[in-house]
């Protein structure tokens, strides 16, 4: 089956990519999930536009990416949310949150899609995010949640 991704799927491509799978795994997973659209001459201007989407939203190149993960690596980085007594939070830090605070440390948008929390954010205190700024070049980011 050939379909064009939406978005970016671990072990199979980035959004805009045109790529061929098994029938099941598109039929049950990547369409229904919306990780993917089936592939026709029509939907290849949409990836064509997806992709150009890619490209914008994309760190220029291999050096500037390094210089972006060189400001977010040099300390840690404050997100303020609301939290109760005692410390507890309402709700959790969302990848929104860390990409504002980040895109303020980087001078930057930073995209969220590129950041990856591990387990959900639900404390205060120290915790660590990685953040996939291109192909080559990943930053680990230490942040602080602070009450707002």
């Amino acid at each position: 089956m050939k379909i064009i991704l939406t978005q970016e799927v671990d072990g199979l491509g980035a959004a805009g990519d045109v790529v061929e799978v098994k029938n099941g795994y598109g039929r049950n997973f990547l369409l229904p999930q919306g990780f993917a659209i089936r592939w026709s001459r029509g939907a290849q201007t949409e990836a064509d536009a997806i992709k150009a989407a890619r490209s914008a939203r994309a760190v220029r190149d291999a050096a500037h990416a390094t210089e972006i993960k060189a400001k977010l690596e040099q300390g840690t980085v404050d997100v303020k949310v609301k939290a109760g007594q005692g410390g507890r939070l309402f709700g959790a830090v969302t990848v929104g949150d860390v990409a504002s605070a980040l895109g303020e440390v980087a001078g930057e948008s930073i995209d969220k899609r590129t950041i990856v929390l591990g387990n959900t954010i639900k404390t205060l205190g120290a915790h660590q995010v990685s953040v996939k700024l291109h192909d080559d070049v990943s930053a680990a980011v230490a942040l602080n949640v602070i009450p707002a």
